[in-house]
């Protein structure tokens, strides 16, 4: 079982603000992903191997993160890109139509939030304002926000094309300063270790499902990098006293 960690003499009182991810850290998402995906390895199974097709398409996902950025929309787009590629441009249409059904079906999916995702935004509300920053499609970033219930409880929203350190030192400038800052998240890649780069505390809560390319190494032992179970735990770390 996983266990709380935090740096030697960490304080929270020093935090101005506190931001969390969406995806997979405040609701469900990825599970959504692999079901499609599931539904994508069986219609093309005439053509290729379930591992074949997962190679392809985490490429052609890679290549078109530049042209689409993340989210249900470049799935889907790369989904078709690699159908024609293991079917030499021959796929049938009404695999096409599928595909895009599921996508649109994706995007219909109501929000299931995580256990203690209000308790955990309002407990990071005693620490001053509280944003939350996601990557992805902004229309659908928006919807998955207004169902989720938890909007009134966010100062600031940021939905931004990549996580990269300067991303969260302008974010974090007009809230005291990234250094005064936490990021949340489950991914070591976009949440944990930019925000780290950049100056800031980065606080890793992991989801059971995660996406390879948000792999990444842990900072273990690092001055600013907090390693919860799950959050729940938060209100406790951000009372704790350094």
């Amino acid at each position: 079982m996983s266990e709380t960690i935090l740096p030697s003499g960490f304080d929270p009182d020093r935090l101005t603000c506190v931001a969390f991810d969406a995806d997979d850290t405040l609701w469900h998402n990825e599970r959504f992903f692999k079901l499609t995906q599931e539904r994508f390895a069986e219609l093309l199974a005439p053509h290729a191997d379930i591992t074949t097709l997962d190679t392809r398409l985490m490429q052609a996902e890679r290549r078109n993160l530049g042209h689409y950025g993340f989210g249900i929309k470049g799935f889907v787009l790369s989904m078709i890109e690699t159908a024609l590629e293991v079917t030499d441009n021959t796929v049938p249409g009404p695999v096409i139509a599928d595909l895009i059904a599921a996508g649109q079906e994706m995007l219909r999916h109501p929000i299931d939030l995580l256990p203690h995702a209000s308790e955990a935004v309002t407990a990071a509300k005693s620490r001053g304002p509280v944003l939350l920053i996601t990557k992805g499609d902004l229309l659908d970033q928006e919807r998955k926000l207004a169902q989720s219930g938890l909007g009134d409880l966010f100062d600031g929203v940021e939905i931004v094309s990549d996580k990269q350190p300067d991303v969260y030192t302008r974010i974090f400038a007009a809230h005291g300063g990234v250094a005064r800052g936490m990021m949340i998240g489950n991914s070591m890649k976009s949440d944990v270790r930019p925000m780290i780069d950049a100056g800031g505390f980065g606080a890793f809560v992991p989801h059971d499902l995660a996406w390879d390319f948000e792999a990444a190494e842990a900072p273990d032992g690092h001055d600013r990098y907090l390693a919860l179970p799950d959050l729940g735990a938060l209100p406790d770390v951000l009372n704790t006293r350094g």
